[in-house]
């Protein structure tokens, strides 16, 4: 387990961005955190980290975004609107799971069943007490 704390937006997105400098094909990061924690913007970073220069949005009526553009495709999945596990088998997510780019999964514990034994588990957490743009980040 890691613990990152961060007190900006800058921060978080740089925290974001080890993560995807480090990360490998078939990775699988999955992410929880309440609405505005900072998910986005730590998959920003991600996307940084892995050389991508398109504009990353959070892929909330998609489902998933695809971005091809840097030294690893990164498959960013927002689980959030699934009403239905079957509605993953639908989009093919074993294709992405299994592929050779980088999976960043937000509201994973939806489809917990679903996210494989290796996955990296991410939590964000805010603590107002500790600042509006505080962020806990803990890596499991």
């Amino acid at each position: 387990m890691k613990v990152i704390e961060t007190y900006s937006s800058e921060e978080t997105f740089e925290a974001g961005r080890t993560i995807g400098r480090a990360a490998k094909a078939g990775d699988i990061y999955t992410l929880d955190g309440d609405l505005g924690a900072g998910k986005t913007v730590f998959t920003k970073g991600v996307a940084a980290g892995l050389s991508i220069k398109e504009h990353v949005n959070s892929p909330t009526f998609t489902i998933i975004q695809q971005y091809d553009t840097g030294r690893l495709p990164l498959y960013h999945f927002d689980v959030y609107r699934i009403s239905d596990i079957e509605e993953m088998d639908e989009i093919g997510y074993e294709d992405y799971f299994y592929g050779n780019g980088v999976c960043i999964i937000e509201w994973a514990h939806l489809i917990n069943e679903l996210i494989p034994e290796n996955a990296a588990r991410i939590t964000i957490e805010k603590n107002p007490e500790k600042g509006f743009d505080y962020r806990k980040i803990t890596i499991y």
